[in-house]
């Protein structure tokens, strides 16, 4: 039959997975960092994950499809709650979404350091939406964005990646990350950041405040030191690079 049903432009997808948590029906899922249509017959065609796509890489269009199986998105939602249920592992939705539970062991030094460690924030707000564009603590600073999740995953925040540094922290997957670019653009523009180094989740949604950066570095007119570190969600260093962002 002929219908309407939704297309992915894989070239734009950057596997974000908001059309995944937006289709109610469980029609798509992330493959290889991609969005992907699981089955024709999932899709309603009504388009609820378009208006989601930051890419704008979802479109519909009217072609020969499957039927809409109403039934069989009823079938797979039980037993994928079902599975859930049991502790089962299924691959549906953004892998920023998964729960992962990570076993970890204490030891008397731990516990030790623990007693000693201080905290390494020097200044406040530090959220994106709250933090001023001018504030005194900006001239001359070493800026560290982070994305939410890092100091959760990464025990050594404190005292490896925020010391020395002011900090901006937000999340490109769950933020209003409108005005975001024009802040941050303003914010290395205004002031005299003397680096920006980047710390995100290896999860595909979470490149999203490397883009961030870059976007706001290459507008700001301002030849700035640029570094990323990526943190896996085992709570190690998976890489970390250095650039100098230049116009």
């Amino acid at each position: 039959m002929k219908r309407k049903i939704i297309v992915i432009d894989k070239d734009k997808c950057n596997g974000c997975g908001h059309c995944v948590s937006a289709c109610a029906e469980g029609a798509l899922q992330i493959v290889d960092g991609k969005a992907k249509l699981i089955s024709e017959i999932y899709c309603d065609g009504l388009g609820a994950c378009i208006g989601k796509c930051p890419q704008d890489a979802i479109r519909i269009e009217e072609r020969e499809a499957k039927a809409f199986d109403e039934e069989a998105v009823k079938t797979k939602s039980m037993k994928n709650t079902g599975n859930e249920m049991a502790g089962h592992k299924h691959d549906t939705g953004c892998p920023g979404m998964r729960s992962f539970s990570i076993k970890r062991e204490k030891s008397a030094e731990c516990v030790s350091h623990h007693e000693k460690s201080v905290s390494e924030l020097t200044q406040w707000p530090v959220q994106l939406h709250l933090v001023p564009v001018n504030a005194p603590y900006w001239d001359g600073a070493e800026l560290l964005l982070s994305a939410d999740c890092v100091p959760f995953a990464y025990a050594g925040f404190h005292s490896e990646l925020l010391k020395g540094k002011k900090v901006i922290n937000a999340c490109p997957k769950l933020d209003d990350t409108a005005p975001y670019l024009g802040k941050l653009t303003a914010i290395l523009k205004e002031n005299n950041i003397k680096s920006v180094t980047v710390a995100h989740m290896e999860v595909p949604c979470c490149s999203g405040i490397v883009r961030l950066a870059e976007n706001a570095l290459e507008n700001c007119g301002r030849k700035i030191p640029f570094h990323t570190i990526k943190i896996g969600i085992n709570g190690k260093v998976l890489n970390g690079n250095s650039q100098e962002a230049e116009i």
